[in-house]
C-alpha cells in the first residue's frame, strides 16, 4: 500500500499543522511583494471560512463553485468547503457567459466563491442574483459576501465538526475543459483525491522541502492533484503566479524543487534560449567540456530551475525532438499522461529515461492500463472516476464490462509497460482518397523544427493533409522569408519519408493568429480544439494550390 494513500486530504493538512505550524506554506504575490502565510494561518483561515460559509446557511452536500484564477485564497477556498463537507464544482478562470452559467445549473451550486477572472463582465452576468456569492479580495464582481470578512468574523470550525467523509463520498465535481460540445462533469471521490495526491508524492519523492510554483489552471485535476493536493501529502511551499508579464520573476522566486509544464511553454521556453544563443552557437558551447556546464547552469539560471530536481510535461502531446534539446542541457523532462477521469497522473516516464523519449512512461502503481483490441487506452485502479454527474448514459457507455475506463486515446504500448500516445480516436481523419490518417505522429514529428510554435494537421476529404503553422515570433524574426519557407519545407520533407504515402503532407499554410484560450482555438490546459481549427482553415485548404502559402 502506498503511505497516506487513504488519509483524507483535511487530515493530512491538520498532521502538517501539527509538525511545521511556522513554516512557510502560502507566497502569493501582491503588485511584486510576496505575502507569505504558514501551515497554521492558512489552517486558521480555513477553518474560519469553513465556519463561515455554513454560518451562511450552506449544508453537508451542497455544491460549491470556485471561479477564479491561482492565488492562495483559492487553497483556502478549496479546503474551507471539504472541511465543510460541502463539494467544489471549480470553473476555468478564462471561462465565457455560457460555460460558468452551464457549470452553475447543471452543478446545481448553492454557492459561487469568485476572485480575479478573465471576463468580469460575462461572470456578473451568469451569477443568479439569488445565489450566495464570495468575493475574493481579488474579485472584480459584485458579490453579497466578501471572503476576507467571513473568515474575520467567524470562529475556526470546531475540530470535531470538520468533515470525517468515507473514502468513497464524493470530493468534487470536476468539469471537462469542453474541447467539444457542453463540459461533462466528472465525479471524484474521496478515494481519488487521497489515492492521487498519495501516489503523486511517492512516485516524485520527497525530502521534506519540496518547493512548487501553481500556475496552471487550478480548476483542471492536474494543478490540484499534483501541486495543491500534494502539498498537503509531502508539507510542500507554494508560490503563485501573479501574472503572465511576472511569470519568469515568480518562477525564480520560488525556487521549484519540481516543475511540470505544458508543451507550448516548454517551445516558449526553447524559443526564448534560442533568440539569445542560436542553435549553431549553443551546440558548439555545449560541445566543450568546461564551458558546457558554464552554460547549462546560465540557462537554467535563466529559467529559474536553479534547484529543480524533476521536469514534467503534460495535456498535450511533446515532440521528442524538444525533450531531447533540453535533456542536452540536463533538465530532464518526463512526460505524463491522465484526464480529469482518472485525476491527473496516471502513467509517468519518471524516473527519466531518455531511451524512452516520445513515451508517456508506464502506467503509476496502482492503476491497471491495457491497450483493447481497437488500439484505445483502458484503465482502471483507486483514482479513476465514479461517474458522470446526471449523466447515466455516457457514463455506462465510457466503462467496459469488465470496470475499465475507456479512455479516447490510442496508443502502442512496448514490451517494457512503455505508452506511446498515437492521438484521439476522435481526432483520425478520412482524407478524400478515404484513407485514415492520425495526426499526432506526424504533428510530433514536424514540431521537430524551432521555428514552429503551433501546429495542426488536418485534411478531412483533401487529397492529402495539410499542416496549419503557426511560427514562433523569437526564431522566425531573425530569418528571412525564403528561409523560413526553405527551413519548413526540408522539415516536410523529412517527416514525409518516415510516414505511410497515405499520410503524407502535402501543404502548409502559415497564420499570424495565434491560438489561445481567448480566441477559442485552445482549451484552458492549452490542447489545441481541432474543430474549430479545421472550421477555421479547412475551407482555405481545399482551394490551396501552392506548398507554401502566408496567410
Amino acid at each position: 500500500m502506498i503511505p497516506n494513500q487513504n488519509t483524507t486530504p483535511m487530515e493530512m493538512f491538520a498532521r502538517q499543522v501539527s509538525q511545521t505550524p511556522d513554516k512557510v506554506y502560502l507566497r502569493q504575490p501582491i503588485n511584486g511583494e510576496f505575502i507569505e502565510s504558514t501551515w497554521a494561518e492558512v489552517y486558521d483561515n480555513t477553518l474560519r471560512l469553513a465556519q463561515g460559509l455554513i454560518n451562511l446557511g450552506l449544508k453537508k452536500g451542497d455544491r460549491v463553485a470556485i471561479l477564479a484564477n491561482n492565488c492562495a485564497e483559492w487553497f483556502v477556498a478549496d479546503y474551507a468547503l471539504v472541511a465543510a463537507g460541502l463539494i467544489p464544482a471549480p470553473i476555468y478562470a478564462t471561462a465565457g457567459e455560457k460555460v460558468i452559467s452551464y457549470v452553475l445549473e447543471h452543478s446545481g451550486a448553492k454557492a459561487i466563491i469568485v476572485g480575479d477572472v478573465a471576463k468580469a463582465a460575462a461572470a456578473q452576468q451568469s451569477i443568479p442574483k439569488n445565489l450566495i456569492s464570495i468575493g475574493m479580495s481579488t474579485a472584480e464582481v459584485n458579490c453579497t459576501h466578501s471572503m476576507a470578512e467571513l473568515i474575520a468574523n467567524s470562529e475556526p470550525l470546531n475540530q470535531d465538526s470538520i468533515n470525517q467523509p468515507a473514502l468513497d463520498d464524493i470530493f468534487s465535481i470536476v468539469y471537462t475543459s469542453g474541447s467539444t460540445g457542453d463540459p461533462k462533469g466528472v465525479v471524484i471521490n474521496y478515494e481519488s483525491v487521497s489515492f492521487s495526491s498519495a501516489i503523486s508524492v511517492h512516485v516524485l519523492g520527497s525530502n521534506g522541502d519540496e518547493r512548487y510554483l501553481s500556475y496552471l489552471p487550478l480548476a483542471h485535476v492536474t494543478e490540484r492533484s499534483l501541486v495543491e493536493y500534494n502539498s498537503l501529502y509531502c508539507g510542500a511551499t507554494v508560490t503563485f503566479n501573479e501574472s503572465l508579464d511576472t511569470f519568469i520573476r515568480d518562477l525564480r522566486s520560488a525556487q521549484t524543487t519540481a516543475f511540470l509544464s505544458v508543451p507550448r511553454l516548454w517551445v516558449k521556453f526553447q524559443s526564448q534560449v534560442l533568440s539569445s544563443i542560436p542553435q549553431k552557437k549553443l551546440s558548439l558551447m555545449l560541445r566543450i567540456p568546461i564551458l558546457s556546464g558554464i552554460v547549462k547552469n546560465k540557462i537554467k539560471a535563466q529559467l529559474g530551475f536553479d534547484n529543480t530536481r524533476s521536469y514534467g510535461s503534460g495535456s498535450a502531446p511533446i515532440s521528442p525532438s524538444i525533450l531531447n534539446w533540453y535533456h542536452k542541457l540536463d533538465i530532464n523532462i518526463a512526460e505524463g499522461w491522465g484526464m480529469s477521469e482518472t485525476m491527473g497522473l496516471a502513467t509517468t516516464q519518471y524516473p527519466f529515461n531518455v531511451n524512452k523519449l516520445g513515451t508517456i512512461g508506464k502506467a503509476v502503481e496502482g492503476f491497471d492500463v491495457k491497450i483493447s483490441d481497437a488500439g484505445e487506452v483502458l484503465i482502471k485502479g483507486p483514482a479513476v472516476f465514479t461517474e458522470y454527474y446526471k449523466n447515466p448514459e455516457a457514463t455506462a457507455e465510457s466503462f467496459t464490462e469488465d470496470g475499465y475506463f475507456c479512455t479516447g486515446d490510442k496508443a502502442d504500448m512496448d514490451a517494457d509497460g512503455y505508452l506511446r500516445i498515437t492521438g484521439r480516436v476522435k481526432d483520425i481523419f478520412k482524407s478524400g482518397k478515404g484513407k485514415y490518417v492520425a495526426p499526432v505522429p506526424i504533428e510530433s514529428k514536424l514540431a521537430s523544427n524551432v521555428l514552429i510554435e503551433q501546429l495542426c494537421v488536418m485534411g478531412s476529404g483533401l487529397p492529402a493533409a495539410m499542416v496549419v503553422i503557426v511560427l514562433s515570433k523569437e526564431v522566425s524574426d531573425k530569418l528571412s522569408k525564403s528561409e523560413i519557407e526553405e527551413s519548413l519545407l526540408t522539415t516536410v520533407v523529412e517527416v514525409n519519408g518516415q510516414i505511410e504515402k497515405h499520410e503524407v503532407v502535402g501543404g502548409i499554410r502559415i497564420v499570424d493568429e495565434a491560438w489561445t484560450i481567448e480566441n477559442g482555438l485552445l482549451t484552458p490546459t492549452m490542447k489545441v480544439k481541432r474543430a474549430e481549427l479545421e472550421e477555421k482553415y479547412l475551407p482555405m485548404l481545399e482551394d490551396q494550390k501552392e506548398t507554401i502559402v502566408w496567410a
